[in-house]
């Protein structure tokens, strides 16, 4: 009913419905095929009812089922900010959101993101709110974005928080960017001293074989050569077999990380971890303290943007300890306090926080603490890629040194005892 409302109303606005290719009989009994338009199936066979024909088969056309699939597609995160800085603008110049989606769709170059937003302005003109519209396509739309949305609908401000998803998201893409770009030349290390250290065990060891064997028989050949020979008559005898363990290996893993105990196991590690812990949770902070800061600077109550914040972590163990802390708030307590108890937060962070509650000023305080973390965590990344690079060096010269050493033993052995 909202939906023939909206057309009949803003016809230049209607839905981009998908098309059916049908076969059908008329009532002479003649064969006919040809391309409708519906918005369901249901609705292309009442079509057919009513122009007298009789459906023998209706499916999705080729364009349709290909736009069909794009909605179950991830959407990039740089779209994405680009969708929520548009629609933020269009709002507050005063376009209606109907309308404003629907451009935006329009002009959108990226396929799946097409699609979605098309879904997502049905579903707003059958009158549905803009956030349960999202929450139908979760791989484009976070929990976290459709939480924030469904504050700033409800409060009364969607373009101010639109505004902020945007630079959140373009923020978040930035930390990312740094820190892959930092990762690709160790990544890049790791991965051609592999292959050529796998090369040399599969192609070059083997050669060298002949020449020791009667050193084997003699029990002349040092323990570094049995070693490597070994290892090699290993790899060329098992590979297969080492190959199809690791990916049966892979996909269990990947089965177990998105169970909820494999998840807890993991971040609980993540944060434990040698050198890489301090990063992990400092990054964790800094995204719920940018999120809880933007929310409250928005007016959402405490513990609604508690709720909301906890997420931005992404990490199951912060997250809950987050959740009991706002149990806590719940009860007439400050936020430091119930924070400081979890373990999770450093002392310097808990007691900034206690002087932004005590000066009615927490909102810009968490914005602050978020934009320190990230700079000292940017640092630390640097610093840990600086260090991975000569370590990563440093073993696989050992290893390459192992293979030219253990190869050139028994020839030295050889030319002394002659």
């Amino acid at each position: 009913m909202g939906r023939a409302i909206f057309v009949s109303l803003f016809p230049d606005l209607s839905p981009a419905m998908p098309e059916f290719q049908y076969t059908a009989r008329e009532m002479s009994g003649q064969q006919v095929e040809g391309v409708l338009t519906a918005a369901t199936e249901k609705e292309a066979l009442a079509s057919l009812v009513s122009q007298q024909l009789f459906p023998i088969r209706v499916g999705l056309a080729d364009s349709s089922k290909k736009a069909a699939k794009q909605v179950g597609r991830r959407v990039p995160p740089k779209y994405l900010s680009i969708f929520y800085s548009q629609l933020a603008d269009l709002l507050k110049s005063g376009v209606p959101l109907l309308r404003s989606l629907e451009l935006l769709s329009k002009q959108s170059t990226h396929p799946a993101l097409k699609v979605v937003l098309s879904e997502v302005r049905d579903n707003v003109a059958e009158g549905n709110r803009l956030y349960d519209s999202m929450k139908a396509h979760p791989k484009a739309f976070s929990p976290l974005m459709v939480s924030m949305v469904r504050a700033g609908e409800e409060g009364g401000f969607l373009e101010d928080v639109l505004k902020r998803i945007a630079a959140f998201t373009d923020h978040q893409e930035e930390l990312k960017g740094r820190v892959i770009g930092a990762m690709v030349y160790p990544i890049f290390l790791l991965g051609v001293g592999g292959m050529v250290v796998t090369v040399m065990m599969v192609w070059l060891v083997p050669k060298f074989e002949p020449i020791f064997e009667n050193m084997a028989q003699r029990g002349e050949l040092p323990w570094a050569t049995t070693t490597l020979l070994a290892i090699s008559g290993w790899t060329q005898r098992y590979w297969a077999i080492a190959l199809i363990g690791t990916i049966v290996g892979g996909i269990f893993l990947g089965q177990w990380l998105k169970s909820e105990n494999g998840r807890r196991q993991v971040d609980q590690f993540r944060l434990k971890a040698i050198g890489l812990g301090g990063i992990v949770r400092s990054l964790a902070i800094a995204r719920f303290c940018r999120v809880l800061g933007t929310l409250l600077h928005n007016g959402v109550p405490v513990l609604t943007s508690m709720n909301i914040s906890k997420d931005a972590t992404g990490n199951v163990v912060l997250s809950e300890a987050i959740e009991s802390a706002a149990d806590n708030i719940s009860e007439g307590k400050s936020l430091a306090r119930p924070l400081g108890a979890s373990g999770h937060f450093p002392e310097q962070i808990v007691e900034m926080i206690a002087v932004g509650e005590e000066a009615n000023n927490l909102e810009n305080v968490l914005i602050d603490i978020s934009d320190n973390l990230e700079r000292q965590t940017g640092r630390q990344i640097e610093m840990l890629v600086r260090l991975l690079e000569p370590v990563l060096l440093l073993f696989l010269a050992v290893i390459v040194l192992f293979v030219v050493v253990a190869l050139l033993l028994p020839i030295l052995q050889s030319s002394s005892i002659v």
